[in-house]
């Protein structure tokens, strides 16, 4: 008998597994501790969760490798974390680069990927569910900066933007094989659109349906738009016309605190389009003791 339960989906940004206060501030009582962020994670119980802002051996992070601590914590049955790039974060001075690795490196389970300890910051892509294939890649910095608001401090801090990388898995779910996609776009506008249609293209010939989880720095109906128009662009796939991009859930996420705006998103194309009135998914943005974000949530009949 074929498992009709639905397929839990997760986001979320979890700025290397930092606690805040009440109010937004960071609570420097718990720097460097791996449990809050396994924790806040764990009770997500996702089935397939795409993190972002993961640290791997950072000295602010307790030199922890997360995406490892969170994947043995939650049962995950395979996970990949993908570098954006190497490097320490060192206070006063942002990142100090690495130059003796590339800025993508795929680290996974024993066996499975890159074994290295330098340190890193990327995304993770975690599944309960059996992982068919993976690919990654890499998308390198814009040359601008901008003002932007950070945790901690007053008013906006002008802040470079650094590579960015995104995680795709073939999954074999409870109705056949989807792809899901962990992504972390650019804040700066106009690029993190072109980094959004790169991917589009990129997955192009993997199963649908396409998932796309990820802190995508971009409003309301902007990325979902975007892919409407990238598929309408794209030449078709017969013999049978593809079900278009749909938001699956709409939450403010950003700041945790006091939510304004959604950052975070979760994407879906070719979903089967049940007979009958549509019944909205399950959608969930709680709050945790981590992260300027919150977690977003969403069940599918995948």
């Amino acid at each position: 008998m074929i498992d009709s339960s639905p397929v839990r989906l997760a986001t979320f940004n979890v700025l290397h597994g930092r606690q805040l206060l009440a109010d937004g501030r960071p609570s420097p009582a718990t720097a460097g501790t791996v449990q809050p962020l396994v924790e806040a994670v764990a009770s997500l119980d996702a089935d397939v969760v795409a993190l972002q802002e993961l640290d791997r051996f950072q000295e602010r992070s307790g030199r922890a490798d997360q995406p490892r601590a969170i994947a043995e914590a939650t049962g995950a049955a395979d996970w990949r974390y993908a570098s954006a790039f190497h490097a320490r974060s060192v206070p006063g001075r942002s990142w100090v680069r690495d130059p003796s690795e590339p800025g993508l490196r795929v680290y996974g389970p024993p066996g499975a990927g890159h074994d290295g300890e330098v340190p890193s910051h990327g995304v993770a892509l975690l599944s309960r569910l059996p992982v068919l294939s993976w690919r990654a890649r890499r998308f390198g910095a814009p040359p601008v900066a901008l003002p932007l608001p950070v945790a901690g401090r007053a008013g906006l801090t002008v802040i470079r933007d650094h590579p960015r990388a995104a995680l795709a898995a073939v999954l074999e779910g409870r109705r056949g094989p989807f792809t899901a996609v962990a992504l972390h776009l650019s804040f700066v506008p106009g690029w993190n659109v072109r980094q959004l249609l790169a991917v589009h293209r990129w997955i192009s010939d993997l199963p649908r349906p396409h998932v796309l989880l990820g802190d995508l720095n971009l409003l309301g109906t902007v990325p979902v738009a975007t892919l409407r128009a990238a598929e309408l662009l794209a030449p078709p796939r017969p013999p049978a016309p593809r079900p278009g991009w749909r938001a699956l859930a709409r939450a403010r996420t950003f700041p945790a605190h006091r939510p304004l705006v959604q950052l975070d998103h979760v994407l879906a194309a070719g979903l089967p389009t049940a007979p009958g009135p549509h019944r909205p998914e399950p959608v969930r943005a709680p709050r945790t003791p981590v992260s300027d974000h919150r977690p977003l949530w969403v069940e599918l009949p995948l």
